[in-house]
């Protein structure tokens, strides 16, 4: 088994990892509204809402190394690409 297709393992493995992180995020999202809880009746509104935002702090960092890790792969398989176009001719 060749480097090359290890390579496009390790990025395909990444790109479902941030894939998946980002449906999550979208999940956490899809009940959102903008709202502005100003009365003390709606507490627990106020509490979920406050919940899903922490989660989604902690989310945004893993996000972004996994899209930066995917783009260093991405941009491996690119450069193994165009240097092996190079050494052809």
């Amino acid at each position: 088994m060749g480097y090359i297709l290890v390579v496009w393992i390790v990025w395909a493995i990444l790109a479902l990892v941030l894939l998946g992180l980002m449906l999550y995020r979208i999940h956490l999202t899809r009940d959102e509204d903008d709202r502005l809880f100003l009365d003390g009746g709606s507490t627990m509104q106020h509490r979920d809402q406050d919940q899903m935002f922490a989660k989604l702090r902690r989310l945004r960092p893993v996000i972004r190394i996994f899209g930066g890790i995917e783009g260093l792969a991405t941009v491996v398989l690119v450069a193994f690409y165009v240097l092996d176009a190079l050494h052809q001719f």
